[in-house]
């Protein structure tokens, strides 16, 4: 036998196995493993030249193929280890979103382990890979964090682990099917941070103003601290002189009043801003203008639509409502067609015909979907109270605003200027019909639109 045919036999001895181990078993070689293997290959190129040293490069393989073939047999098998997952099911579009992966080792001996989670990469985990070394009879808590980037509802189902054996000659790659479902909602932690500084009345930290209300509300709600700004002719004596402390009545607006929500799902709100796009901002803002709302005994309904009609939820009141809008909105996203804003308004005179504040939440760019915004919400004026929410882009904005513009910076800050009039034309249009407007950028449009909505309150306006 030649010393070529010699290598090639070692060779093909070496490959077999190693492809047997990595499609039935998910076995590896590592890194270690290459370099240990190169003193008989180095040694096997000798043959080239002398015939020799044939019988100690057969005993330094069989040396080797033992030390390996003993290391192999100290990998884990699948029942070594046992893995949970712990999570909350609802998650708020780019909130923290804590996970937990539990890992029990059941053999006598520690592994070092690595680990990751087979997460969505529209959940973007931290970190996205564990290193540990899993102590014998040891369990071992592994917690990261997800923030999602987008709403829907998502399936992690499989936590991957890569073991290695003892002396790290080999590595095993080891599914473990572990299924977690997580509905990623709007923000709704805005709503408790809205209820917290609700009931401490420090509202301002959102950018809700207390508007003064015009002639005044008898239906008695709660009693609460007194602050600088109440009237003292609402001091509740008696309820003070038993608390020892100033204390005065709150009385409440006007209930079952409505609110009927139109948003947008066409290719107007596909735009981003600040990482979220513009249906994600107005979602946001309608859910946390629905929650006040719902507190002020109001009750509150949405129609969703592009060039279809996605959804409605009927107009109620109580809590519960906002269960329902959650679960409407979380997974609607916008798609790149045109909105049938004739269909979503004949939609809305047949099912809602009581009065009601209708709030269209859209973005208008060219002339022909502005056009068709104001015909149909100046046909609202007499019947409903129409409010349109017009989402602003800052790039126009940030192109007018440059300070020391070169000659192709002036005529984009032109082109945008005109935009612009044209854009202040249209608010003004819509205003002079009787037709509430708000111009907003997408990702302040909260605190606005609640604070209109409580103008629109106090002037009794519904």
């Amino acid at each position: 036998m030649t010393p070529l045919a010699l290598v090639l036999i070692k060779l093909s001895a070496m490959a077999v196995p190693l492809g047997a181990l990595a499609w039935l078993l998910r076995v590896f070689p590592r890194r270690r493993l290459v370099f240990f293997a190169l003193a008989p290959a180095l040694l096997t190129m000798a043959l080239l030249a002398t015939a020799g040293v044939l019988p100690l490069v057969i005993g330094l393989d069989l040396v080797i193929a033992w030390i390996v073939v003993s290391d192999l047999l100290t990998l884990p098998s699948r029942g070594t280890f046992l893995v949970e997952r712990e999570a909350m099911r609802i998650a708020s579009l780019r909130k923290p979103h804590r996970v937990t992966l539990t890992l029990l080792n059941l053999a006598r001996r520690a592994y070092p382990v690595e680990v990751r989670d087979g997460v969505p990469h529209e959940l973007a985990p931290e970190p996205e890979e564990f290193n540990l070394r899993l102590e014998a009879r040891r369990r071992s808590a592994l917690s990261y964090v997800l923030r999602a980037r987008r709403r829907g509802a998502f399936s992690i189902g499989t936590v991957h682990l890569r073991v290695c054996s003892r002396w790290r000659f080999w590595q095993r790659l080891i599914d473990y099917p572990v299924e977690t479902i997580i509905h990623v909602y709007p923000d709704m932690k805005q709503l408790a941070q809205y209820a917290v500084l609700a009931r401490t009345n420090r509202l301002s930290l959102l950018g809700v103003r207390r508007t003064r209300r015009i002639g005044q509300d008898h239906d008695f709600e709660r009693l609460r601290d007194y602050s600088i700004d109440d009237n003292y002719k609402h001091i509740d004596w008696r309820s003070t002189a038993r608390r020892r402390k100033l204390t005065v009545r709150d009385y409440q607006s006007s209930q079952s009043q409505r609110i009927v929500f139109l948003v947008d799902c066409g290719r107007m709100m596909t735009n981003e801003a600040e990482g979220l796009s513009l249906l994600d901002h107005g979602l946001n803002a309608m859910l946390m203008l629905s929650y006040v709302a719902l507190r002020q005994g109001d009750s509150v309904g949405m129609i969703s639509f592009s060039h279809e009609i996605h959804g409605f939820i009927p107009p109620r009141a109580g809590m519960s409502q906002m269960n329902r809008l959650l679960h409407a909105s979380f997974d609607r996203f916008s798609s790149l067609v045109e909105s049938r804003y004739d269909l979503a308004f004949r939609y809305l005179a047949s099912h809602c015909r009581k009065r009601s504040l209708v709030v269209l939440i859209t973005n208008v760019i060219d002339e022909v979907n502005t056009n068709q915004i104001e015909r149909y919400l100046t046909n609202l004026v007499g019947r409903h109270l129409p409010l349109g929410v017009l989402l602003r882009d800052r790039q126009l904005f940030d192109a007018v605003d440059v300070e020391h513009p070169t000659d192709q910076q002036l005529w984009t800050a032109a082109a945008a200027a005109d935009i612009l009039t044209w854009r202040h034309q249209v608010l003004s249009d819509l205003q002079s019909k009787g037709v509430l407007a708000l111009d907003v950028f997408p990702e302040a449009m909260t605190a606005p639109l609640v604070n209109r909505y409580l103008e629109v309150k106090a002037r009794h306006l519904l």
